[in-house]
């Protein structure tokens, strides 16, 4: 099942009729995460109950995805054909194509020398300001997006859909999705939104080293920039992923970036130039390849475990 999972939506990705009709699981769940943050997270509560609310918070959010993972795989299976629908169930969770879109939209403009157009699609996918970027900073952004959502987004999905199915995939998407809304180091999140940054780390601990060696292997080279580069990351997973980029295609990514027009400085991984727009290509190329080689590991994980 993972495999068929990987598989229809590396081809068909999420049907823009239907996010346009009903939206995406992961929006329910942030509109859920949402509400709850705008109820519990108060500031005339003390720290103390704002981090139990938070940890509640995480409880209920990842609880009730699992419950509903659990409610219809079990209901699916005992109908005929219900093994399909669980499949195409599973595949609101992986972002293979998607991914790959976004990123092409940020290359094809780039490659045509349209620096305006270019900018507007990477920040779609970055936090980062992007108006005043250069050719080097939306090849870096676009890069660094790619690598970090190669884990976010394929392989960590990939992992928990075949420890636990539906209910772990969902699980999975559902602290993922509380990290990116509330577990923030920003005083209004730090407490509430301790829990859902803790588990989130521990859920992608294996996925994201996982996700920098294909990525190492997809690019035949780029480990020793990886194992020395992973750890200077503040988060203790994001490093993989990038550094592997960066020492794949021998380039430079991180260093200084601005959010909300405050320069922050970040960690530098790769010794390599900045990359410039036929490195984003090259990344991109490097990307399917490593999604292609996820694919058989799975089934053989998957054949294995039966």
């Amino acid at each position: 099942m993972p495999l068929a999972a990987l598989a229809a939506e590396g081809c068909i990705g999420y049907p823009e009729p239907i996010y346009r009709r009903i939206r995406h699981p992961v929006v329910w769940m942030g509109y859920a995460i949402d509400r709850l943050e705008r109820r519990w997270n108060r500031a005339d509560l003390s720290d103390v109950a704002r981090r139990w609310l938070g940890i509640l918070t995480v409880l209920l959010v990842a609880g009730g995805a699992a419950l509903a993972g659990y409610v219809l795989q079990i209901g699916l299976n005992r109908v005929q054909f219900g093994v399909v629908v669980v499949v195409l169930i599973a595949t609101t969770g992986l972002a293979q194509h998607s991914l790959f879109v976004h990123v092409r939209d940020v290359l094809q403009p780039l490659s045509n020398g349209d620096l305006a157009s270019a900018r507007v699609s990477v920040a779609r996918i970055v936090g980062r300001d992007t108006t005043a970027l250069d050719e080097s900073g939306v090849a870096g952004a676009a890069l660094e997006s790619l690598a970090e959502s190669f884990n976010d987004g394929v392989v960590a999905p990939a992992f928990w859909l075949l420890i636990g199915g539906l209910p772990g995939l969902f699980a999975y998407k559902a602290l993922n999705t509380a990290d990116s809304l509330i577990g923030h180091r920003e005083p209004r999140w730090r407490m509430f939104g301790w829990a859902a940054a803790r588990a989130d780390d521990v859920a992608n601990l294996i996925p994201a080293r996982l996700a920098g060696l294909l990525l190492v292997l997809a690019g035949q080279g780029g480990g020793s920039v990886m194992w020395r580069d992973a750890s200077k990351h503040a988060s203790p997973n994001a490093g993989w992923p990038e550094a592997a980029m960066a020492g794949a295609l021998n380039v430079r990514l991180g260093g200084p970036a601005a959010y909300d027009g405050v320069v922050q400085e970040r960690p530098v991984f790769g010794v390599g130039p900045t990359p410039v727009v036929e490195d984003l290509a090259r990344g991109l190329r490097l990307y399917v390849v490593a999604c292609g080689m996820l694919w058989p590991l799975v089934a053989i994980v998957a054949w294995v475990c039966r």
